[in-house]
């Protein structure tokens, strides 16, 4: 064991680990997920201290051969090292306070280390004026949790990318498939498979856009700004030269709020982005809804689709199989919605210089992003890929609905295609054979009226 201090007083630390004093109060006092902080976080942070150390060696005002030694042990960080030395719970009080100290601890003991000194010598390196000078919990935090949400937001929108583009080529699969549109629940007015599948492409490549232009404007960031956005305690060109030089650690472009107060108070940037999962989650919950229905029986159902079978459904029930996958979807989207409540709720409740509630926002906002990742992702390898059409009962379903009567309305006017539907219903004989007996329309005419094309393409009805 080692002895180290702050200014509540000591603590004895693990000598074997690299964090500190601060971090195992942390520990102590925050026992709430039973979680550690995510690794990409971790490593988005060790990103962010590698920049600042960068810029403060830039100013001259960071010893070279300390700043150095930051930048290595961040870098070791970043390739993925060290991960387990990052215990605090990811929510937390003191708005990250405990998260950023956890980091700087690390750094500087890693740091020591690697200059053959003892860890703890906080005198040689220290957490607060080498790992955090010129900076602030309260602009790094939200900094890193800027640079993470922009490295999960590509795996995320490579899964809905994944998504758009299978559902595309199962739209020009099913594109001649006709089978009965549906509102109300109601039979309405055919359409083919692939139209609906095109549609649901449609809706998340719209989720992609809204996801990219939200992670797009959270790129402004407020380094430099310390504790309250004024600069205190930050080199004047340190301020102007941070954001350039976390770009060039992440290979993204950041740039510096034009007003770096209101970057350090305010968090609506988050609201975006988490607003636009919110959403995109909201599109997925209703084709997923769709895909279930569309599936349902095999006997006593719709069973227009053939999912996958990918376990048995019952403990009871032999032979039962469930759309579990779909299902798992659902249940993920409705996770992501309520994560977006508590952003929300942490959203409004900054107070005048800082927003304190940023590590539940973060909490929530990875989380989201991580779930519904894998959620899409299994979607696409369990379900959409495997997926077959049940032609047949696609068919059916349309010969046995009165719907298509509605195509008949520019031929025979509403009141004898409502005629024709209500003893199509009360017979329950098919549409086409109660148009011929009434003799309104030939053979050849209604052939081309109700013809698959002609009843789902605008512009070519009867020709």
């Amino acid at each position: 064991m080692r002895k180290e201090h702050d200014f509540l007083g000591e603590l004895d630390v693990p000598d074997d680990v690299y964090y500190g004093v601060q971090t195992l109060r942390a520990v102590e006092n925050f026992r709430i997920t039973g979680q550690k902080v995510d690794s990409d976080f971790v490593q988005s942070m060790a990103k962010v201290k590698k920049a600042a150390a960068l810029a403060n060696l830039a100013t001259g005002r960071m010893p070279e051969e300390i700043g150095r030694l930051l930048v290595a042990a961040a870098d070791e960080i970043i390739a993925g090292k060290m991960l387990d030395q990052f215990p605090v719970d990811p929510i937390q009080g003191g708005a990250g306070t405990s998260f950023n100290m956890n980091m700087n601890e690390v750094l500087c003991n890693r740091a020591l280390e690697m200059s053959g000194k003892e860890k703890g010598r906080y005198d040689i390196i220290s957490p607060n004026n080498h790992g955090n000078m010129a900076q602030s919990t309260n602009d790094t935090f939200p900094t890193a949790i800027k640079v993470c949400l922009s490295f999960k937001a590509k795996k995320l929108i490579a899964a809905l990318d994944r998504l758009a583009t299978e559902l595309e080529k199962k739209s020009e699969e099913f594109g001649e498939i006709i089978k009965m549109g549906r509102t109300h629940l109601q039979d309405a007015v055919p359409i083919t498979l692939g139209q609906e599948m095109g549609s649901y492409a449609s809706s998340v490549r719209r989720g992609i856009k809204r996801i990219e232009h939200a992670v797009s404007e959270i790129h402004t960031v407020n380094m430099g700004g310390t504790a309250v956005g004024t600069g205190l305690n930050a080199e004047p060109k340190y301020i102007e030269n941070v954001a350039k030089t976390l770009s060039e650690v992440t290979g993204e472009t950041y740039r510096t709020a034009d007003n770096i107060i209101d970057a350090t108070n305010n968090t609506d940037g988050f609201a975006d982005v988490s607003s636009a999962m919110k959403n995109t989650a909201l599109v997925l919950i209703k084709m997923a809804n769709d895909f279930r229905m569309m599936a349902s029986g095999p006997r006593c159902g719709f069973y227009e689709l053939k999912l996958p079978m990918r376990q048995p459904g019952s403990s009871i029930m032999p032979g039962k199989v469930n759309p579990v996958i779909a299902e798992v979807l659902n249940q993920t989207c409705y996770q992501v919605i309520g994560n977006d409540l508590a952003v929300s709720f942490g959203v409004e409740n900054g107070q005048f210089e800082l927003n304190v509630m940023e590590p539940v926002m973060a909490f929530n906002m990875f989380n989201s992003m991580n779930y519904l990742t894998n959620a899409v992702n299994g979607f696409v390898d369990k379900l959409l890929v495997g997926l077959q059409p049940n032609t047949e009962q696609c068919q059916a379903w349309v010969d046995k609905s009165v719907g298509i009567v509605t195509a008949l309305l520019p031929h025979v006017g509403y009141e004898n295609s409502a005629m024709l539907a209500k003893e199509a219903y009360n017979s329950g004989r098919p549409i086409r054979e109660v148009i011929l007996e009434k003799g309104l329309l030939t053979q050849e005419k209604l052939d081309k009226i109700l013809a698959p094309r002609a009843m789902t393409t605008p512009g070519i009805v009867g020709q």
